[in-house]
């Protein structure tokens, strides 16, 4: 039985065979030749690998940048970072991860079949970070094994469920269409960019449309100016940090400007490769998932990864990171100010989630949009945490937190219901949220059919 679990689980967290065998899933419901079932779940497989090969490459040449920023500014404190807090809790709470995150996904498909909210989430590693933090919080309550997974699941299936619903708006902005929605742990952050957008900027002027000189008409190539961008930044940092740390600790004895420089070109070839595995899964997972909405769960919407959005608008991307991360900085000089728990900028966080809230800002206030709707989002993600860390009981105080915007909505909402009244409030509280979602569906439909008799 548990090796049965085991493998169900690790098909559930690895998202490349997740969405690979949605898509065969798809395309054989729409009855499609053996051929396209085989074609459509190779290459929706093999898209997800260049993705996750992409992040891979780029998390690789971050990770150096966070140490050299480290030393070069002398900062100790916590850092926000997903797999590093997981890795610990999974030691302690791994079982009831792995059946909360089971039982999440089924609720998450249950939830968009009984409701107007059509959003099936399919990043399967955000899931598991997701159900990893829902399942440290509920055993803070003391709550017994069968009612634990339960409501732990209901709550991960209402999260899939509503987060993408919350930043939707938005997204069909940016792909101008509604068959493909975001399923990442930022899209709290991403609604809150381009709400913010929408009232501080201007969408005519896109950062797509930056207009350059004609002698700088090179810097229209976002490989070519992600590559010049951040090598100006890791070289400044480098400087800071200097030769002997760098050479001893991180390049294995290469010249710490030219080792900056190449790490500056690993982090535009990781986005180089991310865009390309995007557009190969966007063009495989879109039709393929018209057999799961006409068969099991009519008119359902996909929600993928925050990197499905990047190549709408590179330029974005790019500012968006830089300011998020701006953010963080400022958001550390408070905290040092105040005397609060010091939060490190996380390099990733704000690269993943900052670009993405940058293309969100974007997309309805162009470029003041991108920058100022990035920059609030890298101080919420700053500030969230230090709220996070004491509904997690022991675990809120190790060194790392989780970072992302949902994952602060979710455990804070979570945590309070705890602190209010224990397991009570956390069951009522989760209930509650179905039930308004169900409220909000047959209101919908009665509004529907009032308008069509209306006409």
């Amino acid at each position: 039985m548990n090796g049965v679990l085991n493998i169900l689980i690790d098909i559930a967290s690895t998202p490349a065979i997740l969405v690979a065998l949605i898509a065969v899933l798809g395309l054989g419901l729409q009855k499609k030749p053996i051929s396209d079932v085989v074609r459509g779940g190779i290459k929706t497989f093999v898209g997800f690998l260049v993705v996750t090969a992409g992040a891979g490459v780029i998390e690789g040449s971050l990770a150096p940048f966070g140490e050299m920023f480290q030393h070069a500014f002398n900062m100790q404190g916590v850092v926000p970072n997903n797999e590093a807090i997981v890795a610990l809790a999974l030691t302690k709470y791994g079982t009831y991860t792995a059946l909360i995150m089971l039982a999440g996904m089924a609720f998450n498909i249950l939830i968009a079949r009984i409701t107007k909210f059509k959003y099936i989430y399919l990043t399967g590693h955000a899931t598991l970070y997701m159900a990893c933090m829902i399942a440290v919080i509920m055993s803070v309550t003391k709550m017994s094994a069968v009612p634990l997974v339960l409501v732990g699941g209901l709550a991960l299936g209402l999260a899939n469920t509503i987060f993408p619903a919350i930043a939707q708006p938005f997204t069909k902005q940016i792909t101008k269409n509604d068959s493909v929605a975001l399923g990442h742990t930022g899209n709290f952050g991403y609604a809150l960019s381009g709400f913010i957008g929408k009232y501080v900027g201007n969408k005519e002027k896109s950062t797509e449309d930056i207009n350059f000189p004609k002698g700088l008409s090179f810097l229209r190539d976002s490989t070519v100016s992600i590559t010049l961008t951040m090598g100006i930044v890791y070289t400044i940092v480098a400087l800071f940090a200097g030769n002997e740390f760098i050479s001893k600790n991180l390049s294995n004895g290469t010249n710490y400007i030219i080792y900056a420089l190449q790490q500056a070109g690993m982090f535009a070839a990781g986005v180089f490769v991310i865009l390309a595995g995007v557009r190969l899964i966007l063009a495989e997972i879109v039709p393929a998932f018209k057999g799961i909405s006409e068969k099991l769960v009519p008119n359902s919407i996909p929600a993928l990864d925050c990197p499905i959005v990047f190549p709408y608008a590179p330029n974005a991307v790019l500012i968006g990171f830089l300011t998020s991360f701006a953010g963080g900085i400022v958001s550390l000089f408070i905290m040092i100010a105040t005397g609060t728990t010091v939060i490190i900028p996380g390099v990733v966080p704000h690269f993943f989630c900052g670009a993405t809230a940058g293309v969100f800002g974007n997309a309805t206030g162009g470029v003041r949009g991108a920058v100022v709707g990035s920059f609030i989002h890298g101080v919420i993600i700053s500030f969230m945490p230090i709220l996070l860390m004491p509904v997690m009981g022991d675990l809120g105080f190790q060194g790392s937190t989780f970072s992302d915007t949902d994952y602060g909505v979710t455990g804070i909402f979570l945590g309070k219901l705890a602190d209010m009244g224990g397991q009570m409030s956390v069951i009522l509280g989760v209930l509650a949220v179905l039930a308004l979602l169900i409220g909000l569906t047959i209101f919908g439909k009665k509004k529907t059919s009032e308008t069509k008799e209306a006409a």
